[in-house]
């Protein structure tokens, strides 16, 4: 028998709060981020605009709490069944493979991406430093302890990699369609960056 599903104020409250949060997905798709207003939240989420402050705290937070939810870096953890004794190796790979992939089809946080390259804001600069705090947890317990000496060397590579990933689907989903002359917008060239990707992985994990 299906169970039963019960309606209330905390039921209610949650719904409110993700239908809010889909309303700045909707604006930072369509609007970009300088329609991040107050009055146009409320308005495309169908709500009076209090009940932003009143379950949120404040707009910033509100946008900070939406944009933590699509943040790659911030949510990612190690798969519970990736082997580590490589040295973190396996894992780099599925975490970039996978950046890539998740930025492809996440035009919102595209448009997250573009507004950290264009603006100082202080909800921009909080995400940037949890997001530097998830890769220090990884560097520091996974990948340095392999590498040794050589850590900072790994962590420059892995800055190139996640940079290329962010200009190249950024240049692809907003402009441009070949790079290189690899035509970004068939799978057989996004084959190619994916394995040039891994390459470089494999290269430096074998010096």
């Amino acid at each position: 028998m299906p169970r039963k599903v019960v309606q209330g104020p905390i039921r209610d409250k949650e719904k409110t709060k993700q239908k809010l949060l889909n309303a700045v997905g909707k604006i930072l798709k369509t609007k970009g981020y300088s329609g991040l207003m107050v009055s146009k939240i409320a308005a495309v989420a169908g709500f009076d605009k209090k009940l932003i402050y009143e379950y949120f705290g404040s707009t910033d937070k509100l946008i900070d709490e939406y944009i933590k939810s699509q943040d790659y870096w911030s949510r990612f953890a190690p798969e519970g069944d990736v082997d580590l004794s490589d040295g973190g190796k396996e894992m780099s790979k599925l975490a970039i493979l996978n950046q890539f992939e998740t930025l492809k089809k996440n035009k919102e946080l595209q448009k997250i991406l573009v507004w950290e390259m264009s603006e100082s804001r202080p909800i921009l600069k909080k995400l940037l430093d949890q997001r530097e705090e998830v890769g220090e947890e990884l560097f520091k317990n996974i990948t340095d302890p392999h590498f040794g000496d050589k850590a900072e060397e790994y962590r420059a590579i892995t800055a190139i990699l996640v940079a290329g990933i962010y200009h190249l689907n950024l240049f692809t989903g907003h402009n441009g369609t070949t790079f290189c002359g690899i035509e970004m917008k068939t799978e057989e060239g996004r084959k190619k960056i994916e394995k040039a990707l891994v390459d470089i992985i494999d290269y430096a994990y074998s010096k």
